[in-house]
């Protein structure tokens, strides 16, 4: 049914139904719907980009800035009201306490012009932290997969959560649930891992945080984003139904159902034609029908647009705008453009139903009333705005655990950790670079450096921290992180050669489309290291000094045999503010490494990377002059200590060997366990990894993938039992005509240091019937960690404490 209220029908009951905060969000909707005209609806279906005012005035000012010559004016825009703002903090350096005041200023005014009084969702960007001048910088979802702990990621992100709530923000666009499928991307930095069970438990947790805090956490991006054709931002995907159901979708299915997300964000991308922001099946059948999401859908940045201008699928805004709405696409981001004054006239002219407005503005509506941005006595002002800080000590000691934890040591000859009173040349272009250490979503990095700001915060770099250990130390840079002036190569190479270690710090920049080496748009033709870093690499090894190579980078590189005279190997991850103090303790050993790989390194740069979940074909191969082994597999990673594994088994039986296998029904659990023992002299972390081996399947698997895992620290002798309980579901897969099914037969369960390194087998046989499963399938495998002399512990797979 059309609207036919006029435009301007004076001012809204302020004792109406929809102000009620005791009524359900969903019957306040109902209720405020038919009170308002098309102009008013629309209105909260688009979000304005303006950018906060430094002086605490308002936003109004910058409006200019970030629309174009012909757009509306501030006034006109917030007429009718206004469904978001975009991004008040992440465009421009803004003093916190200023920020949030100029917030205020600008909700004051959306409320007063508009009839119902209703404030905008305001939301922000916050993959490595509240994408705000002065906010606390965590390292990149990569980072965060290299630790293999959700509940340090879910702490990390309920600190997020807070600072940005107190901020006046409502929504974050993260986590990135996309599974790195090619490291040439540019946004691999932004993913957490290649593998969907890593990914979606981690993610999960961060979800939970985020929404614990009170803030909506948008899931991104929905969905095959990180699968284009050639590693290219913004590409085609090549992809069957089996690939985006077994490895893209599960982390989404995860993250909404463990973790409790209420927003979506589309992919950019187009999968067999069809894009994503068109897709009614994706954002439709398949997100709310099947799997019952009530949540919104937000538009990625333009893709409403793209429709038209990059997909060729619209003849001009409207057409795109109707796509986007019957594909199930709410709010428009980032600023009005598809969803504006072309879209009211094509309703009325009867070009697009009303119906389609009214579904998705119930959805806004709803998340705005659990927001209480429709009740009467909502206030834009934080209550201590003066106090208001997005870095303080506590956010800073997350950084730093968690950065320590995604450091990861893949080789090492001995030489690690350095002692005190050995000569230490530093080389490389990313030793004494503060940005180094930040990813392509951090305010620096993604709003850009203002000289006359500065960085806002405090970054050491790894020079700045290594030289409190070893106040001895040389640097030189050798080259640049990009261009091809070898000039500094002969100075690095004599700092080496008169060095007792040279620790040897190559990289990335990150950056936005084409600023850097990493990030969004900056993708890579193949995994050698940018510039001539791998010149400068190559003459530093050749002088005969031993050499730790640190890698500091967003993706993988290749590393064959050309690195291998190198006595250590480092690789981290973009590891955030206080990545330089955590390299520093793990060099020096004052941190016992603990990372694990979250994405395979390979070992050829130009061949196409593929990532280790393959089936035997895409292995090594007698019939292919191309060998695809990796130089170092995915969950690798190595300390300064020992581990034994032994006992490995299912309890209480006496089967369960690598030859008699024990049954596992297709509808129930099994329960393996593991004793891990330090058998160094120091403490130390190992990461237990379960994987599933499927050998016979009526369709190819992975010849293993990940199905649980458990960081444990043990003291120097210590011993625990890590106990898996493993649903069957977690075995499920997409079968021969499209079902997601439980099938019976011969499995393995392989406790692995890796995906490549198996410990331990226990055979196990799936009985039963063939079962078909769905959305409300079991996720998770529980692990337990149980200690002589500690409590049991639940480590990962808990469900969500709501």
């Amino acid at each position: 049914m059309r609207s036919q209220l006029p435009v301007d029908t004076g001012p809204a009951s302020g004792d109406a139904a929809w102000r009620d905060p005791q009524l359900p969000p969903t019957d306040r909707a109902d209720a405020l719907i038919p009170l308002m005209s098309l102009e008013e609806k629309v209105a909260q279906l688009v979000g304005v980009w303006v950018g906060a005012d430094a002086s605490g005035e308002g936003v109004a000012p910058h409006q200019a800035d970030m629309l174009a010559d012909d757009a509306p004016q501030w006034s006109e825009l917030i007429r009718y009201g206004l469904g978001q703002l975009t991004r008040p903090f992440g465009s421009a350096p803004v003093d916190p306490v200023q920020g949030a005041r100029s917030l205020a200023a600008s909700q004051a005014q959306i409320v007063a012009a508009n009839r119902f009084g209703i404030p905008a969702q305001v939301h922000e960007e916050c993959l490595t932290g509240f994408a705000a001048w002065r906010a606390t910088v965590y390292p990149t979802p990569l980072g965060w997969g290299a630790a293999f702990d959700p509940d340090l990621v879910e702490e990390m992100a309920g600190r997020i959560g807070r600072s940005m709530r107190a901020a006046g923000v409502h929504q974050g666009l993260a986590p990135v649930l996309d599974v790195t499928r090619d490291y040439r991307w540019g946004r691999t930095e932004e993913t957490i891992g290649e593998d969907p069970y890593l990914v979606g438990t981690t993610g999960a947790a961060y979800v939970r945080g985020l929404e614990r805090a009170g803030i909506v956490a948008t899931l991104k991006h929905f969905a095959g984003y990180s699968a284009s054709r050639g590693g290219r931002n913004l590409a085609p995907v090549s992809m069957g139904p089996r690939e985006l159901a077994d490895v893209v979708l599960p982390p989404f299915e995860m993250a909404l159902r463990l973790g409790g997300a209420r927003s979506v964000m589309n992919s950019y991308t187009e999968i067999d034609g069809l894009p994503s922001a068109a897709d009614e099946g994706l954002l439709t059948g398949l997100l709310r029908d099947r799997w019952g999401f009530t949540g919104t859908v937000v538009a990625d940045y333009f893709s409403v647009r793209f429709l038209q201008t990059v997909h060729g699928v619209a003849a001009d805004g409207t057409d795109a705008a109707r796509l986007a709405l019957r594909a199930g696409i709410d709010v428009e981001l980032p600023t009005v453009d598809a969803f504006g004054p072309g879209l009211v006239a094509a309703v009325r002219a009867g070009r697009v139903d009303e119906a389609l407005i009214d579904r998705a503005l119930r959805r806004v509506l709803v998340q705005k009333a659990e927001l209480g941005l429709l009740d009467e006595d909502w206030q834009g002002l934080p209550t201590d705005v003066d106090g208001l800080r997005f870095d303080d000590e506590s956010g800073r000691d997350v950084a730093l655990r968690l950065a320590r934890q995604s450091v990861v040591l893949l080789r090492n000859d001995g030489l690690l950790p350095l002692r005190s009173g050995l000569r230490v040349a530093l080389v490389g272009p990313v030793a004494d670079d503060p940005t180094a250490l930040l990813g392509c979503y951090s305010f620096p990095n993604h709003v850009g450096v203002h000289p006359e700001y500065g960085l806002g915060l405090e970054i050491p770099s790894l020079r700045d921290e290594l030289v409190r250990f070893l106040p001895d130390l040389v640097h030189r840079p050798g080259c640049a992180v990009t261009g091809d002036d070898t000039t500094g190569i002969d100075a690095a190479v004599e700092a080496a050669r008169a060095a007792d270690v040279c620790v040897l710090a190559v990289g990335d920049r990150a950056g936005m489309f084409g600023r850097g080496t990493s990030g969004e748009g900056c993708d890579a033709e193949d995994l050698r290291l940018p510039g001539v870093q791998a010149d400068l690499a190559r003459a530093v090894l050749a002088t005969g000094t031993p050499v730790v190579l640190v890698l500091m980078t967003g993706r993988p590189y290749a590393l064959g045999p050309e690195f291998d005279g190198a006595a250590a190997v480092v690789q981290a991850f973009f590891l955030g503010q206080r990545g330089g103090q955590a390299l520093a303790e793990v060099l020096t050993g004052a941190v016992d490494p603990s990372g694990r790989l979250p994405v395979s390194v390979p070992r050829t740069a130009g061949g196409l990377p593929g990532t280790y979940l393959s089936p035997p074909l895409g292995r090594r191969s007698e019939v292919s002059s191309v060998d695809p082994t990796a130089a170092y597999p995915f969950g690798h990673g190595i300390g300064y200590t020992t581990f034994e594994w032994t006992d490995a088994g299912v309890p209480d039986a006496v089967q369960g060997t690598s030859t008699v296998p024990v049954d596992w029904p297709v509808d129930g659990e099994t329960t393996v366990r593991i004793t891990v023992r330090n058998t160094g002299l120091r403490a130390g972390t190992e990461v237990v990894q379960l994987y599933l081996h499927d050998p016979v399947a009526q369709t190819t698997r992975p010849v293993v993938r990940l199905v649980g895992y458990a960081r444990v620290p043990l003291d120097p002798g210590a011993a625990a039992d890590v106990t898996f309980r493993v649903p069957a579901d977690v075995a499920s897969f997409t079968g021969r005509d499209g079902r997601r099914i439980v099938e019976p037969g011969d499995v393995q369960l392989r406790f692995g240091r890796s995906s490549g390194e198996a410990s331990a087998t226990v055979s196990l046989r799936l009985a039963g019937a063939e079962r078909q499963v769905g959305h409300d399938r079991e996720l998770l495998t529980t692990v337990t960690v149980d200690r002589a002399d500690v409590a049991p512990t639940v480590t990962v797979g808990s469900e969500p404490r709501r």
